[in-house]
This record gives structure tokens, C-alpha cells and sequence, in this order.
């Protein structure tokens, strides 16, 4: 019976040992790759914001808007020019697609019509849901130039004049909500400037 609770004592204790190697590893890992990979979001959210901005060379301002109805906050970089609203990016999201959420980050001039279209995260279908991506499918264009704050953003089949894409109708209504999510996130901007 000693020679069993010996071997089980050392076996715990070999496993305890391994566990602890492996943790100090991974949090070793983790504090040499979190910086790195923070800058690497932020530069892939700075070019997102030149994309949707494009002619605004300054600096922007974040918001974080929490629309009702809505459990998540939204980013809005809020863009000013000689003391006046030039416009927002808005980075924004939708649980509706097909394969989980995906965020996107949408342009605004200062009246609300939509400049342009990026998305930052997506994982729907490729070939069909994919679509969403403005390098994949012209399905983003539809957007340009279209004020939400005016009129709702939906597909033809709702009602509206987005035309949905060929065969991936759930990812083309998500891409609207996320739309329609920036442009109400905009909305309590620009209706806290007037203010």
C-alpha cells in the first residue's frame, strides 16, 4: 500500500509541477505578444477609420454609445474640422449574421449620408456571405451615399433598396442592421452637437 501512495503522491506532484511550468509559459507568452497584437488592432482600426474617412486628416475623438434596446456599446470617432462635425466613423457590429457576430466600421459626412463601408471582422461563408466585403463583391456599394437617418436601410424584399446577395440574404440583412446601428449611433452624436 506505501509503494501505491508513493507513486500516486509523486504523480500529483509531477502533474502539479508540469501545470505550473505550463502556466508561467503561457502568461510569459501572453505579456510578450499583448502588446504587439494591441498595436496591431489599433493600426488596423486607424486604417479602418481612413477608409471610411478619407478626405479627414485629423484627429478624431471616441465615443462609446449605447443605443437602446442594445447590450454592447458602439465606437464612434467623432471627426471635427475647424471646431465644426466633419463626419464619424462608427464601428459597429450585428449578431444577426450567419456564422455569429461581425463588426464593421461605417463612414459618415456631418448630414449622415454614408461615405463609405469597411468591414473589420467577419467570418460568414466564403463565396456567398463573404460577399459582405467590399474587396469580394460590390455588395457594399449599395450604401454609399445613402442617409439612414432618413430613410431605414433594408432590403428590397423589407421594403427597402439595398438589394440583397445572391444566395446569403442573412448575411446582407446583418451587413443592413450594422448599417442601421452606425447611422442611429450618429444620430444621438450629432443630435448631442446641436444641443
Amino acid at each position: 500500500m506505501g509503494k501505491k501512495e508513493s507513486s500516486l503522491l509523486q504523480l500529483i506532484l509531477s502533474l502539479t509541477i508540469i501545470t505550473c511550468i505550463a502556466a508561467i509559459a503561457l502568461s510569459i507568452v501572453y505579456l510578450i505578444t499583448k502588446e504587439p497584437i494591441e498595436n496591431s488592432q489599433q493600426k488596423k482600426k486607424n486604417d479602418a477609420i481612413a477608409q471610411v474617412l478619407p478626405d479627414f486628416k485629423g484627429e478624431t475623438k471616441e465615443q462609446k454609445i449605447l443605443i437602446e434596446g442594445d447590450k454592447d456599446s458602439v465606437a464612434v470617432y467623432v471627426a471635427y474640422q475647424d471646431n465644426i462635425l466633419y463626419g464619424a466613423a462608427v464601428e459597429t457590429y450585428t449578431d444577426l449574421a450567419f456564422s455569429g457576430r461581425f463588426s464593421i466600421m461605417v463612414g459618415f459626412d456631418n448630414e449622415g449620408n454614408i461615405i463609405e463601408t469597411q468591414v473589420l471582422q467577419a467570418n460568414e461563408t466564403p463565396g456567398l456571405g463573404d460577399k459582405i466585403d467590399k474587396e469580394k463583391d460590390d455588395f457594399p456599394n449599395q450604401f454609399i451615399g445613402k442617409n439612414p437617418t432618413q430613410l431605414a436601410v433594408k432590403l428590397k424584399k423589407d421594403g427597402g433598396e439595398i438589394d440583397a446577395i445572391t444566395a446569403a440574404t442573412i448575411s446582407s440583412h446583418a451587413f443592413c442592421d450594422a448599417v442601421q446601428r452606425a447611422s442611429n449611433a450618429f444620430l444621438i452624436i450629432k443630435q448631442n452637437q446641436d444641443e
